[in-house]
C-alpha cells in the first residue's frame, strides 16, 4: 500500500470516501473496497453513516488494526463537552476503541479554537484517537492551529481537483509537516468530459478518472479520497499505482485551474478564502 507520511502518521495514500453515501450503499461498497485492497475509509459525523461504515469494516474480515478510519467533529460539537461526548458516541457507532485520524470538519470561529484544538488533544491523550488534524481550514487557520496544539496536526482535508488552485495550502501545509487529503477530485463530475484530461487518458489506455487520481497521489505528500457506489468504478478508482503522468501532462492539468474553479463553499461554514 503507498503511503504519505505526516508528522508520525502514515496514511495510506488513496481513502475511500463515504461522503452523500447512503447508509445502504456505506454497508454495500465499504466492505467491497477493502476486498479490493483500499485501507483507508473516511467518514463524518455529518454524514449519517458511521454505524454502518462501523458494521461494513466488522463485517469485512479486514482486520481493524489493517485499515485507516478517518472521522470528524461536526462544528456544532465544538464545546468541549459535547466535543468529548460526540467522539465516544463516533466510536461507538464505528464499533472501534480509537479512530486512525479525527479532523475538525469546518472552521468555526462561535466556539475559539484554542477550545476546539484543546479538545482535539484530549481525546489524543485518552487514546481515543491516533492522530489529528483539520479540514477546510485556510492557510492562516492552519497556522493558527498548528501552534495551538500540543501533538502534531497531521492533515488539512480540502477541495482540490485540477480546477481549484489549492497551492498555497499545499505549500504551507508541507511546510508545516501535514499532508493535504484531497476530496471533491472529479469536481461533481466535471473533469470527465474535459478534453484535456480525455487525452492524457486516452495516452496512457486510462479512464479520466484514474488520470484525476493520479495527478493528485504523485504530488509529494496529497492523500486522494475517492467515492463512487459503483463497484466497478471502484476497483478502477483503486488501480493507479501502475502508471505514472509525465512532467509535461502533471502541468497540463494543473493548468486547469480557474478563478472560479472551487464547488464547495457552503454560507455560514466556509471561511474567507485563501
Amino acid at each position: 500500500m503507498h503511503t504519505v507520511t505526516a508528522n508520525g502518521a502514515a496514511i495510506p495514500a488513496i481513502g475511500f470516501g463515504t461522503f452523500r453515501v447512503s447508509p445502504a450503499d456505506t454497508l454495500r461498497m465499504v466492505p467491497h473496497a477493502l476486498k479490493l485492497g483500499f485501507r483507508h475509509v473516511d467518514t463524518a459525523q455529518i454524514y449519517g453513516n458511521e454505524a454502518e461504515v462501523g458494521a461494513a469494516i466488522a463485517a469485512s474480515g479486514v482486520p481493524r488494526g489493517d485499515i485507516f478510519l478517518t472521522t470528524k467533529v461536526w462544528v456544532t460539537n465544538y464545546p468541549r463537552a459535547a466535543f468529548l461526548a460526540s467522539v465516544d458516541e463516533s466510536l461507538k457507532k464505528l464499533r472501534t476503541d480509537h479512530v486512525d485520524l479525527l479532523l475538525l470538519h469546518w472552521p468555526n470561529a462561535a466556539v475559539p479554537l484554542a477550545e476546539q484544538i484543546g479538545a482535539l488533544n484530549e481525546v489524543k491523550d485518552a487514546g481515543k484517537v491516533r492522530h489529528i488534524g483539520v479540514s477546510n481550514f485556510t492557510t492562516a487557520l492552519m497556522g493558527e492551529a498548528v501552534k495551538l496544539s500540543r501533538a502534531p496536526l497531521v492533515t488539512n482535508q480540502v477541495e482540490l481537483h485540477p480546477y481549484i488552485d489549492q497551492s498555497k495550502v499545499v505549500a504551507a501545509a508541507r511546510a508545516a509537516g501535514l499532508s493535504v487529503t484531497a476530496y471533491f477530485i472529479m469536481a461533481d463530475g466535471k473533469v470527465l468530459a474535459d478534453p484535456v484530461l480525455r487525452e492524457i487518458a486516452a495516452a496512457h489506455g486510462r479512464s479520466v478518472a484514474q488520470v484525476v487520481l493520479r495527478w493528485v497521489v504523485q504530488q509529494p505528500g496529497l492523500v486522494a479520497l475517492s467515492k463512487t457506489v459503483s463497484e466497478a468504478r471502484a476497483a478502477e478508482n483503486f488501480a493507479i499505482f501502475d502508471f505514472a503522468l509525465s512532467g509535461q501532462e502533471m502541468a497540463a492539468v494543473s493548468a486547469l485551474a480557474r478563478p472560479d474553479g472551487r464547488l464547495v463553499s457552503p454560507e455560514g461554514l466556509a471561511p474567507a478564502w485563501d
